[in-house]
């Protein structure tokens, strides 16, 4: 490399290089063009876009587009927001894929891989627990299924959970853990594709442990599986990049069809629903973090990227790449223990969908209803929620947590009818409490193990998770740091971030 690289920009009144001239451009940023660095925040940038998605939605809303005619603005806003999470949702099943495959061929550079798989289990059911306690306390205590004015017993014709049909659907039908359903209206048929990301996780499990069980014979493999994952991502980063324009589409499209007015007589029960989650995000999250000696600023600062693109985007899967760059990126946990415990934790680790919501909302569907509920029911809503999380699998799927804590305790499932309104205005906060508990639990196990880097938790934020990895000065981040706390110099980059 050229000296002049090296001394560029120094001075004897600053000795050392000024590292912003080397940085890779933000979005909306260019190496021809420099925007300020306010501008070209990712988080700014996200925080512009919620109020503008909010002000074209509602003058869609006002200028008479509605869900099922809207008008030119609110359409262009529901292609683009619907488009966007598309985006997301299908470059994100390969990445389970590959994630959980390298990760678990890594996992073998790890002394303690037993222990940390235990500890993480461990911790989403403690924080579940914790998280489940609260929505149970808000929903005696607010009272959210009375007075609420509603006479109609809304109908309801979604899919429904079951302990028996979430046990049998881990064992894939196919390869690619793919699902088909035809529907026939009017006259026409159509076929939906789906993917189960649940078997797709069990299929990455299995075959990443064939891998190291094959050993040297697969090693072929888990070159080639580390190079599509490094691919991968590099096209995920693209397409998170455009969370902005995504985030306009999507808040725009919730404010032009439900505007304020849906909450009406369901005000008490979404009051709680967003109490039982600012209480968990901004009161028990801090107090493990700090419990663990670890600073709550340094966490949210981390973080919160993530957070803002789960609120939008209503998906801990399609919100999975950012997560688990910020979890190794800024939380400094090794990358070889968040690849494992990020793709779990987002199809399994749902505090907002799996806790709270089902608690609040079963306990609204019993007051509705006039069904009394004893000790042996509440202690059955904290069963089911805190081993029936994975029954989620990481998507918009609220519903069918609700429909598997109502089956299990008796409750009618024409309450969640009720509910059906609502729904897109609850579920940013779900999601977002989601994907803070995703990054939360694998910072806690780590640094338990004492191998979190708390030097890079402990560094300055540059606001900017797009960084590339091939500069890791441009972060402030040392080369150990960018490894992981483990330090492995085998460990492939691919596992971190996108690549260059």
């Amino acid at each position: 490399m050229p000296t002049e690289t090296h001394t560029r920009n120094v001075t004897p009144e600053n000795p050392r290089p000024d590292r912003s001239a080397q940085q890779s451009p933000g979005p909306g940023q260019t190496r021809g063009t420099r925007l300020p660095r306010w501008a070209s925040s990712f988080g700014n940038q996200i925080i512009a876009s919620l109020i503008i998605g909010l002000g074209l939605g509602l003058l869609a809303k006002y200028t008479g587009s509605t869900e099922t005619s809207p008008n030119g603005l609110g359409s262009t806003l529901q292609t683009i927001g619907s488009s966007y999470v598309s985006l997301l949702q299908t470059a994100v099943v390969p990445l389970i894929f590959t994630a959980v495959v390298s990760s678990i061929a890594n996992l073998r550079q790890v002394s303690n891989a037993a222990r940390l798989a235990w500890n993480t289990l461990l911790w989403f059911a403690i924080t579940a627990l914790i998280a489940v306690a609260i929505g149970i306390g808000l929903g005696v205590l607010l009272q959210p299924g009375t007075g609420t004015g509603i006479t109609e017993k809304a109908a309801y014709a979604g899919k429904n959970g079951s302990w028996w049909a979430f046990l049998t659907g881990l064992f894939p039908k196919n390869y690619l853990g793919l699902g088909a359903s035809t529907s026939v209206a009017d006259g026409a048929t159509t076929t939906s594709i789906s993917v189960n990301v649940l078997q797709i996780l069990v299929i990455a499990v299995a075959v990443g442990i064939a891998a190291l069980k094959v050993g040297k014979a697969a090693e072929p493999f888990l070159a080639l599986n580390a190079s599509a994952l490094a691919v991968i991502q590099k096209v995920l980063w693209w397409i998170i990049r455009l969370a902005p324009l995504g985030t306009i589409g999507l808040i725009g499209n919730a404010a032009a069809v439900y505007g304020w007015d849906t909450i009406g007589s369901l005000g008490k029960f979404t009051i709680a629903i967003y109490l039982g989650l600012a209480l968990v995000l901004f009161v028990v999250y801090p107090v493990l973090i700090r419990s663990h000696g670890l600073s709550v600023r340094q966490y949210y600062s981390g973080v919160w990227p993530a957070v803002q693109l789960g609120f939008v985007s209503r998906s801990s899967i399609g919100t999975l790449p950012l997560t688990q760059r910020v979890t190794e990126r800024n939380l400094g946990v090794p990358r070889e223990y968040a690849a494992f415990a990020v793709p779990l934790g987002a199809t399994t680790k749902m505090d907002g969908c799996a806790a709270i919501y089902p608690a609040v909302s079963a306990i609204f569907v019993a007051q509705f209803f006039g069904i009394p509920l004893d000790l042996t029911q509440y202690l059955l809503i904290v069963l089911v929620s805190v081993l029936g999380s994975a029954a989620t699998a990481g998507t918009t799927g609220a519903f069918v947590m609700l429909t598997l804590t109502l089956s299990t305790l008796g409750l009618p499932l024409a309450g969640v009818g009720l509910l059906l309104a609502i729904d897109p205005i609850l579920d940013m906060g779900r999601t977002a409490v989601n994907v803070a508990g995703q990054a939360l639990v694998p910072t806690i196990v780590a640094k338990r193990q004492g191998i979190l880097d708390e030097t890079l938790y402990n560094a300055s934020r540059t606001s900017e998770p797009f960084s590339d990895d091939s500069e890791p000065a441009a972060t402030g981040e040392s080369e150990a740091a960018v490894r992981g706390s483990e330090g492995s110099a085998a460990a492939p980059r691919q596992l971190i971030g996108a690549g260059s």
